[in-house]
Parts: structure tokens; sequence; C-alpha cells
């Protein structure tokens, strides 16, 4: 029997209609920045930004900003030439991945300057028990203890007579202020001599508090000016850099962890276009109405690949996991280890330097990885939100830290 061509022609168009319509239902997302309580419960909502058209550089591969000068850091720090220090002793752990890592570090450089305490070099502790790496491992310690000389003084390790007992443990909330420390944690350290800080995030919204907030300049200082990847590190993500820009010399950075978003249940709010979180097939069709081309370069945080994403690879054939750019002979020690820090060290500082970054989750990867591209220069920071047309403008969608100014970041840079 026959084959009519015509027919086979209008099942095809019946059938991608019926998929393209599927994903337009699922088609809402946070594009706020309006970020209390806890990290699962964060929504964005939409703010469109009016930027200069000729600001704007759309090419057949979609539409590309041009990166802004990078900024230079305003904080002023007038301190003796060596940081003095007292007896005390502050200690602390870097968790949960480098997002975290950047408050952490500046919370304990806060207190142990505001005490006059000296500050011990951190170790690095991942989700699971055990999972234990020394800071140098993956950051440059000489960097550190440089960039903090005239605040504080760090040692790399606790002096043999100072016993752990001694040690109060300190819960201090995120981006905490000198008042609280002088109120809440000074008593403890006189008391005690010694304190282990730890970081709780009662937000991680990282606005700044008011628009002509200033910032803490030793809080500017600890959180972009202190750490910084040790070489090693640094060169393995510089290559994967490079390898995603080999095509056509741009790419695509998206915060996509498909167990995060099963855990998520992303579901819609209260608000019109808005929901909790993305998922790959929404990704996709949100970065094609926007006019990004099939041969749009693209690089998924999820560590390995999984059936859920093939939707995406589908629309976007140049889309790659860390797994399939990472080079052959760094794949024992980055990547085939049970510990995921290495990982998502490299997932953070790849999204920080890609020409655009899409965030499918909210929470602090993606508030500190917009500081850190405002500091560079790089403002295409997409928030995906429902489009109800075919196409839609990429400037809409800017993140409100940027389309507002209202990121921390820009109280410490101009």
């Amino acid at each position: 029997m026959g084959v009519d061509l015509r027919q086979v022609v209008a099942g095809i168009l019946t059938i991608t209609m019926f998929v393209m319509l599927g994903q337009m239902l699922h088609r809402d997302y946070f594009d706020a920045v309006q970020v209390q309580g806890d990290a699962h419960d964060i929504v964005f909502h939409g703010s469109k930004v009016a930027l200069e058209e000729d600001g704007l550089v759309r090419t057949s591969e979609g539409p590309w900003m041009e990166n802004s000068h990078q900024l230079k850091p305003c904080w002023s720090i007038s301190q003796p030439d060596e940081a003095v220090s007292s007896k005390g002793y502050v200690t602390f752990s870097l968790t949960n991945g480098p997002e975290y890592h950047i408050s952490q570090i500046t919370d304990a450089v806060m207190v142990a300057k505001h005490l006059g305490a000296t500050l011990v070099l951190p170790d690095i502790r991942g989700t699971k028990p055990g999972d234990e790496m020394n800071f140098e491992d993956v950051y440059d310690v000489d960097k550190l203890v440089k960039s903090l000389e005239s605040v504080v003084k760090v040692v790399k390790k606790l002096p043999s007579h100072v016993s752990l007992r001694d040690i109060a443990i300190v819960k201090v909330p995120s981006r905490v202020a000198e008042d609280y420390i002088k109120e809440h944690i000074d008593p403890i350290f006189k008391s005690k001599g010694n304190i282990r800080v730890t970081t709780y995030f009662p937000s991680v919204n990282l606005r700044k508090l008011s628009l002509d907030a200033e910032t803490d300049p030793v809080s500017c200082l600890a959180m972009f000016g202190s750490l910084e990847l040790q070489p090693g590190v640094s060169d393995l993500v510089e290559s994967m850099i490079q390898r995603l820009k080999k095509s056509d010399g741009r790419f695509i950075a998206i915060d996509l962890r498909v167990e995060i978003l099963e855990k998520k249940n992303c579901r819609e709010t209260g608000a019109v276009g808005s929901k909790t979180c993305y998922n790959a097939q929404e990704i996709a069709l949100f970065l094609r109405k926007l006019g990004f081309g099939s041969d749009t370069t693209i690089y998924l945080t999820q560590p390995r690949w999984e059936s859920s994403l093939n939707i995406l690879k589908d629309i976007f054939p140049k889309t790659f996991t860390k797994e399939a750019i990472m080079p052959a002979d760094k794949k024992s020690k980055y990547l085939e280890l049970e510990n995921s820090e290495y990982e998502n060290v490299i997932d953070f500082y790849i999204s920080s330097r890609s020409d655009v970054f899409v965030p499918a989750i909210p929470g602090l990867f993606y508030a500190n990885t917009v500081g850190k591209r405002i500091a560079l220069g790089k403002p295409q920071v997409l928030v995906p939100a429902e489009i109800s047309g075919s196409s839609g403008l990429s400037t809409d969608y800017i993140s409100p830290y940027i389309s507002k100014k209202n990121h921390l970041a820009y109280s410490c840079f101009c």
C-alpha cells in the first residue's frame, strides 16, 4: 500500500504541536529575587529591564549580550600594616559547596576581625560523613592569607596547647554585622577565649538592605577578594571553559540538577507565570523562544547524564555535562571520587564565567553566582518565566539582582 507523503508530514506536525503544548503548560518560572525563609521555598517574580538596544548582539545563534566592563573594588580598608590579634582563635569549616563557602568565609572573617582574634584556616567538608578535604586541595592558601593580612591574622592550624574542649561553638546568621558580634559573640569569646563559628542561613537573599546601604568593607574583601582556586583546579576549569567555547566562542551555563528538581517537586505559585523551579523541557522551550539557535553550546551542572535531559539535547545538540568535557586524565581525581566537592566547585566557577547563566533552581548558588558575574562584568543572567507568545526579548528576563542593581555586590564594586 502506498504512503501519502502529505499524511506523513501532517502527522509529524501534529506530534510536534502536542510536544510544544506540553512544554508550554509547564512553562512558569521564578523570576524574582524575593527570597525569605528556607531556600526550598524561594520563588522569583518577573522583572523587566530596559537596556540599550546597542548592548544586545543578535546573531543567527541567539540574543547574546556583550560583556560590560569589569568592575573595580570600591571598598577601602584603613588598617595598620599588620593585623592585630588577641590570644584567642576563631575556627570554622567550609561546607555544602562553594556558594556556601563564600558566605562562611565572610562571616568567619567578620567575627575574627571584630573580636581581634586569629583566624584558623578552615577544612572543607562535604555533605556525607567523612567527606573532608584540606583547604589547599581546592583554594589558594597564599592568596587567602595575603588578601586578609591587613584585616586578620591567619594560621594554618590551632596551636597544640589549645584543647578542643576550650572552644565554644557559636552559630551566627549569614551576613553577620558588627553590632551583632559585639552583643552576642564577644561575651562568649571573652569567657571561653576561643570559638568555632558555624553560619546558618535565615535567608539566602543577597539583596542590598537598601538602595543606598553601605556594606562593611571587611565583608566585601572577604566575600570577593579572599577565595581563589588553587592552580590545579583553576587550570582544569579554564580548560573546560575553552572546550565549551571552541565551537562558536560562547556558551550558556544552566544550573539544573535532576535530583534537586525531583526533591523540590516544582510547582506553580500564586503569582502568574511563576514556578519554584524548572525542568529540562521547560528550559529548552524558554531558550528557543528567546531566539537561541540549535547550534548553541550549553553546559549543565547536572553531575551525570539523565534520560530526562534528552529533550534538551534534542533541541540543543551541543549540550554537555562535565563528564563529556573534562580531560580524560583528570577524571579519576576530579570526577570519579565519591566526594563531589570538586564537581560543585567546577560548576560554580564555570557558571560564573559563562556568557549566559540560567538558574533552573533558585537558591544560594544562583545568588552567589550572580555576585561573581557582576564583579566580572557578565550581566546576562536570564531568569526563566512563561513566554505567552512565540518569542520574547532576552532583556525582559534579566535577573532582578542585575536589572534593579540590588545585589549586595553593587555595594562592593563600582
